[in-house]
């Protein structure tokens, strides 16, 4: 069974390779997910959130119809609402997202740096972490009620800080 501590240590180890910040969804059931954490600017988020972008982000649709990861810059030409200009005056300059399917459920999610493209090899530990937390955030595993809790506390805190 999954513990609190470890799921934590995972998400912080995100934290420092998504230093713009970052949004995962895991579990994802038609269009909701079972828990999502985000670390983006929330300005940006705002905006974001205002404007229904994720309908047309690249790297939504990209993460859900794909597995494995991909540079935002990869997918610049499919970005028509320019969602990845109007994101870099937040920091969020060079980006990848992230598709993993296991077990008949999908979690998805976006990186963002203001300095740099990510390398292959950050890209492919984004990829291993989002599956152990993939993995440990499944309900198959025998999640108990604390740590379901635990878990939605932790996104609350992680989505809004004071």
């Amino acid at each position: 069974m999954a513990d609190i501590e470890k799921i934590t240590t995972l998400l912080e180890t995100i934290e420092d390779l998504a230093p713009a910040g970052f949004a995962i969804a895991f579990h994802l059931r038609l269009t909701s997910s079972e828990f999502q954490f985000q670390t983006y600017p929330k300005a940006w988020m705002e905006i974001y959130s205002q404007n229904g972008y994720v309908m047309s982000d690249p790297t939504v649709a990209w993460a859900f119809a794909n597995t494995g990861y991909i540079r935002w810059s990869d997918l610049a030409d499919q970005d028509v609402l320019k969602i990845f200009e109007q994101s870099a005056p937040y920091g969020m300059k060079f980006g990848s997202a992230i598709g993993i399917e296991i077990d008949d459920t999908r979690s998805i999610g976006g990186f963002a740096r203001p300095d740099r493209e990510y390398t292959d090899q950050e890209m492919e530990q984004l990829q291993d972490y989002i599956q152990q937390l993939h993995i440990l955030t499944a309900s198959k595993t025998g999640m108990d009620a604390k740590l379901r809790d635990d878990l939605h506390e932790l996104s609350v805190r992680m989505t809004h800080p004071s």
